[in-house]
């Protein structure tokens, strides 16, 4: 299959694909940052008669088609969950060629990536991925640390259980050291100390295959994100789709534990104290 480099100012963009995502943009407010669980690779090649890795490879276009797209909408953040630390249990033969694959792609997507302004960042324990791997992830941070069209964050070798507990560390050492007061820890205190300090938790989460479960992704950030399940195994999850969840985005109440707007507050007491009298 091949890895044709990411462009986001590509002509074969058709005409009405471009009417589509003014409809889209007309439609409600664009998410800011999307985050999207890619799951299903390993299914989709088994279906077809290959193996796991075949899957992964194909999930390479889906990467690229909605990275393409995303930055095209206006999202500003864009973070794939991309290796848990849970996939360092597959076998050991799958392990090696997705680290290939993964250089491979790099090498492939950075100068496009640069010349679209789309800045790359990682969070997770990358410390752990090979030496290769770590090295090319290095070039492409420092080729499009300057960006500033769209954010595109890879979560590699993370764990949201690892990320509130490095937090937590590192809180308590300010602590330790007093340089923090505990009745100042709250929720910013805390968001501040995680690997994605810097990006705004996610508006939308989406997640392909049909699983519904979160699986140790930004367990804390996901506190008030719109979810948007998908039978649809990740290589077959294209713009198309996307623009489908983006739609259901549009349609949601986002009350952030509050009321909905209207609501009649001197009906709710008389209510109420109906119920309690």
């Amino acid at each position: 299959m091949s890895l044709k480099p990411l462009s986001i100012t590509d002509n074969s963009q058709t005409e009405e694909d471009k009417k589509l995502q003014e409809r889209v943009k007309a439609s409600g407010a664009i998410p800011e940052h999307i985050a999207i669980i890619m799951d299903g690779n390993g299914r989709w090649a088994q279906k077809k008669g290959n193996i796991r890795l075949f899957g992964h490879k194909a999930g390479v276009e889906s990467v690229r088609d909605i990275t393409e797209s995303c930055a095209q909408l206006g999202v500003g953040y864009l973070t794939l969950y991309a290796f848990s630390t849970e996939n360092w249990s597959r076998p050991s033969s799958e392990i090696n060629g997705l680290m290939k694959l993964l250089v491979q792609t790099l090498r492939n997507e950075a100068e496009r990536l640069n010349r679209n302004d789309i800045k790359l960042v990682t969070i997770g324990q990358t410390n752990r991925l090979p030496g290769k791997c770590q090295e090319q992830l290095q070039e492409v941070i420092d080729l499009t640390k300057d960006n500033q069209r769209m954010q595109l964050c890879l979560a590699l070798s993370y764990s949201g259980r690892w990320d509130i507990k490095e937090a937590v560390k590192s809180i308590a050492r300010e602590v330790q050291n007093g340089n923090i007061q505990p009745d100042e820890i709250d929720d910013e205190r805390i968001s501040s100390f995680l690997s994605t300090a810097r990006i705004p938790d996610p508006d939308l989460i989406i997640r392909t295959s049909g699983e519904y479960r979160i699986s140790n992704f930004l367990l804390w950030q996901l506190a008030y994100s719109e979810l948007y399940i998908t039978e649809t195994y990740w290589p077959d999850f294209r713009r198309d789709e996307l623009y489908q969840a983006i739609f259901s985005f549009q349609k949601r109440d986002r009350r952030y534990g509050k009321v909905k707007n209207g609501y009649n507050k001197s009906l709710s007491t008389s209510v109420i104290n109906q119920i309690t009298s």
